[in-house]
């Protein structure tokens, strides 16, 4: 079963998420803000990292570059979900290593199956 490290500021946003994929057969861990995912992801390994891009301490950018540091992440795909849509936006965070970038309110299935094409 695939891990995947959810990670938004919001906790209805998190639980949608988590319910979702869930539903679809990942095992999924929580994280309110992106010191709070770097943590847990030194202590875990994920397969996914789907974080928020707008939190306090550290944003999904920010996330981004600290995760592709690490050799265990250099690798793991890490997706962008945030109400953020402007290219520079998307492109700061292509700069940073994300795979993709999905824009809020999310399609459950299309989240699902971006999530099946990028995951390993």
């Amino acid at each position: 079963m695939h891990s995947i490290l959810a990670v938004d500021d919001s906790a209805s946003m998190r639980k949608m998420v988590s319910f979702t994929l869930v539903g679809a057969g990942f095992q999924v861990v929580e994280a309110v803000d992106g010191i709070d995912a770097y943590e847990k992801a030194q202590k875990q390994k994920f397969d996914l990292v789907l974080t928020d891009q707008n939190m306090p301490r550290l944003d999904g950018i920010g996330l981004t570059r600290k995760l592709r540091e690490h050799p265990q992440y250099a690798t793991t795909p890490i997706l962008i979900l945030t109400t953020e849509s402007s290219d520079q936006m998307k492109q700061a965070g292509r700069a940073a290593g994300a795979t993709g970038w999905l824009v809020k309110p999310f399609d459950p299935n299309r989240l699902i199956e971006v999530i099946r094409k990028v995951i390993r």
